[in-house]
């Protein structure tokens, strides 16, 4: 029993020794092979190292220098040109060759062979400076014999069409062409070929020449930008019933580009545009028809009352309206205005003086408002009071009118001609007839108080006025105008308190009023208050002395029926030489009063 288990342990003790052997064995076998490994990795590369993109896993250094030479002799560079100009170049069209100059060496000496196991997991890529030599000449020869140096086309500049009414102002596309610098596609080209990349790309490489301004250029999409919104605006002018339209078929014409790529206008263009429209649409200075209140004709010449468009300002305006860029519907800038558009610009209200019959009407929305008697000029001392359209200047009240040897007082001025005006005349008793003729002012209208005070309170500035003389030598007869229910009731109105100036406007009512038929005189409400004048203004003459009846009958004129102006001067003028301004001294017609001195050149 004792011998069997001495047999066992023997065994055991065998078999422990066996086991020992063989790990000792395995252990020995490993490090051997490791250790073989490390050594040869001391002279080959490890796996999964690559230079310049060729694999060099367990390659010597020799081995290695001939993959590189291997490679160059199939070595083959593409060149990406545009407009599919592409060409190639051969290692061997430019003698190319493998430089060693111990780099291949150093990687493999920095490799640690020791680490041969760890590198096995782990992906070595290495590149070098410099692993390649070619002939200089060679490499210009095949570089100026790629399709892309042959007929080259030089770039253009993006810019912009010219404007249509369609498109406005477009870009232009810049032309890229096909133009290169010579030098970049060379150094491109030599430095794909130091590393050995089988392609380069001449637009990524920047070889191509650039147009000045490209497609993106930012100076140019703002002009671009500038000039689309100036030939988008319209300006449509109102005359009345006309209308006149600016649009960019026509702005397009004044725009150019100036310097530092900004829009220019040419502001002359501009003007001239204005005046077309001035001479189209201006109607100061030309002559007016007006059917008088006699029922004739006449052509009243001379004056500046009318539509005149303010050329600078027009101008100036328009401009405004281009740089800020939307569309208006307006009236032109104006120097002076008129009541309306069209045949005739005073429209239908106006003051008519007629200098033939010394008589007046005021005319309001087309109905009569006032109508006097006046004296205008002295014709014998020169000062005849000149014909024209006018607009009222100004009006004031309380003024005092000075002459070169006279101040006059009056309550109502109303100048329209420069210094020649519309006034209350107080020292005169008598208006009308032809006491102008050597008994006028120095070219103003003078008035009764009562006339120029409704003409005061009606009119204002800019109010058309319109002098003119009948045709022929003689006066003609007043004819009074058509009389109807209405314009005898305002004729009725308008008289006012009475006073002995109240005549005119009495007398007139009652002539209109006379004219109306039977039926009609039923329909004036206020013909109590005709009467009534009447007796006031009979009882006022009864009150006077014998100043009320001239010393020449036959030449005191009816004030309803105006006189011929072939008579004999009224010897009534009145005799108060003090008011009298110095009828000696004429005065220039055209010239702007003084508006703080009001000028009266015929008092």
């Amino acid at each position: 029993m004792k011998e069997k288990n001495k047999r066992k342990k023997q065994q055991a003790a065998s078999g422990k020794n066996y086991t020992g052997l063989v790990l000792t064995c395995i252990m020995t076998a490993i490090a051997v092979i490791y250790v073989g490994f490390a050594i040869y990795f001391e002279s080959h590369f490890c796996f999964g190292t690559s230079i310049d993109g060729i694999a060099v896993g367990g390659s010597s250094v020799e081995k290695v220098e001939d993959a590189f030479r291997t490679e160059m002799k199939n070595y083959q560079l593409t060149v990406t040109a545009r407009e599919d100009k592409n060409g190639t170049i051969a290692g061997s069209d430019i003698d190319m060759e493998p430089v060693f100059q111990g780099e291949i060496e150093t990687l493999l000496n920095e490799q640690n062979g020791f680490s041969w196991l760890i590198r096995m997991f782990q992906k070595q890529e290495f590149e070098l400076e410099k692993v390649v030599s070619y002939d200089e000449q060679k490499l210009n020869e095949a570089v100026s014999n790629l399709p892309c140096m042959k007929d080259q086309r030089t770039p253009v500049d993006a810019t912009y069409a010219d404007y249509t009414k369609e498109n406005g102002y477009a870009l232009v596309p810049a032309d890229y062409g096909t133009e290169v610098d010579a030098a970049k596609v060379k150094k491109a080209v030599s430095d794909a070929i130091l590393v050995l990349d089988e392609t380069v790309d001449l637009e990524q490489s920047d070889c191509y020449r650039k147009p000045a301004v490209g497609d993106d250029d930012k100076d140019l999409l703002d002009l671009i930008d500038t000039l689309n919104q100036y030939v988008g605006v319209t300006i449509t002018y109102d005359f009345g019933d006309d209308k006149e339209v600016l649009d960019g078929t026509t702005i397009s014409t004044w725009l150019s580009e100036g310097t530092d790529e900004k829009v220019s206008i040419d502001e002359e263009e501009v003007l001239a545009f204005v005046k077309t429209l001035a001479k189209k649409y201006n109607t100061a200075y030309s002559p007016k028809e007006l059917k008088t209140s006699y029922g004739t004709t006449v052509t009243v010449t001379g004056g500046f009352y009318g539509w005149r468009i303010d050329n600078s300002g027009e101008v100036e305006q328009i401009l405004a309206d281009l740089k800020a860029g939307k569309d208006v519907e307006r009236e032109p800038v104006y120097l002076t205005t008129a009541n309306s558009h069209g045949e005739h610009d005073y429209g239908d209200s106006y003051v008519e003086i007629n200098l033939t019959n010394q008589h007046l009407f005021l005319y309001k929305d087309g109905k009569l408002v006032v109508e006097s008697d006046f004296v205008s000029g002295n014709l014998a001392k020169g000062h005849d009071t000149p014909t024209g359209a006018f607009g009222l200047t100004y009006k004031t009240m309380n003024a005092v009118l000075r002459g070169p040897d006279y101040e006059t007082p009056v309550t109502y001025w109303m100048p329209f001609n420069g210094d020649v005006g519309m006034h209350d005349a107080t020292w005169r008793n008598k208006f009308g007839g032809s006491i102008y003729k050597t008994g006028g002012s120095h070219g103003c209208i003078n008035l009764p108080a009562s006339a120029a005070k409704k003409i005061y309170e009606t009119i204002d500035k800019g109010y058309a006025v319109l002098v003119y003389r009948m045709p022929g030598d003689n006066p003609t007869v007043v004819q009074q105008p058509q009389a109807d229910v209405p314009s005898v009731i305002n004729a009725i109105s308008i008289i006012g308190p009475v006073t002995l100036e109240s005549e005119t406007a009495i007398v007139n009512a009652r002539n209109m009023y006379n004219s109306l038929s039977d039926a009609d005189k039923a329909q004036v409400t206020n013909y109590d208050t005709l009467t009534a004048a009447e007796a006031a203004l009979a009882a006022l003459k009864a009150q006077q002395p014998d100043q009320s009846q001239p010393q020449d009958q036959g030449q005191q004129p009816d004030q309803s029926q105006p006189q011929d102006q072939g008579q004999q001067p009224d010897q009534n003028q009145p005799q108060d030489q003090g008011q009298q301004p110095d009828q000696s001294q004429p005065q220039d017609q055209g010239q702007q009063p003084d508006q703080s001195q009001p000028q009266d050149q015929g008092q």
